[in-house]
């Protein structure tokens, strides 16, 4: 069976199963090619005119329709922005919107902070976007630090990202030029209505609290102590843009896309409500 045939009659498969997308792909030709290469052993541009054993895979195939399960689980592989990360389910499958942003922020910094790091992609992304800075990665969760530290190893950055347990700042003493945080902001609400697929992600990553915006507000509480003067927040919020600026209205918010906000320190004078929410793990 010829790759390309392979590839077409799992995308015939997946598109049948009404599965949801949104792990790395959005659509079921480019779900089953990534499931099928990487399945394979074969680079994402191999030809497909090449022969291919459908039996390698099928196993693959059944457990993403039958159970539901991310293909970035199933390979224990996520590409972001053209790199390639180690996934398992103790991180969220990289996919945030800020990997694409980095190398268009108009600064250099020396001190990078990667909040909330999971697999540790962004920390990644940002000491390859800025070769002369040193990043802080940190996250609250010890199984996920495993994750990001077989990640940093990976693409061979132990000297220049340290790894840090972290309830958002306690544990943080520094000062960055850049903060960059992808954290929890799923409401409680979308929590409960959640695809089987994002059930496969550790719930401590997704859940925002009621509105959404729990640890957001408690990153720009924060924020303005571990900045440098000019220092720059880029932190992702997902749909609750409208709701932040509510929240936020006398906040200088820049949205270089609808998803993220940046904001420089010297705009963060009462940047979050002054209703304070209650601790908790990010």
């Amino acid at each position: 069976m010829k790759l390309k045939d392979l590839i077409r009659e799992t995308e015939r498969r997946l598109r049948s199963a009404r599965l949801h997308y949104g792990h790395g792909t959005d659509n079921p030709r480019d779900e089953a090619a990534f499931l099928v290469l990487r399945g394979l052993g074969l680079p994402l541009d191999t030809d497909p005119s090449r022969g291919a054993n459908p039996m390698r895979v099928e196993s693959l195939i059944q457990k993403r329709i039958q159970e539901r399960i991310p293909a970035a689980y199933l390979l224990n592989e996520a590409w972001l922005d053209g790199l390639d990360f180690y996934v398992d389910r103790r991180v969220i499958i990289p996919r945030s919107h800020i990997a694409f942003l980095l190398k268009d922020l108009g600064i250099k910094p020396r001190r990078i902070l990667d909040l909330c790091t999971g697999s540790g992609c962004l920390a990644i992304l940002a000491a390859r976007a800025f070769p002369d800075a040193l990043v802080d990665a940190s996250d609250i969760s010890l199984p996920a630090l495993s994750v990001a530290r077989a990640n940093v190893r990976r693409h061979k950055l132990q000297r220049r990202i340290r790894l840090v347990q972290s309830d958002l700042f306690s544990k943080l003493n520094a000062r960055y030029d850049l903060i960059v945080s992808n954290p929890p902001y799923v409401s409680t609400p979308s929590m409960r209505r959640l695809p089987p697929e994002y059930r496969y992600e550790p719930g401590l990553a997704l859940a925002g609290g009621r509105d959404g915006l729990e640890f957001v507000l408690r990153i720009l509480d924060g924020a303005p102590a571990h900045l440098t003067p000019r220092g720059l927040l880029v932190c992702e919020v997902g749909e609750h843009r409208k709701a932040l600026e509510r929240a936020c209205p006398r906040t200088a918010l820049h949205w270089p896309q609808d998803e993220v906000f940046t904001l420089e320190r010297a705009r963060m004078a009462g940047a979050s409500r002054s209703v304070s929410r209650p601790r908790r793990g990010a």
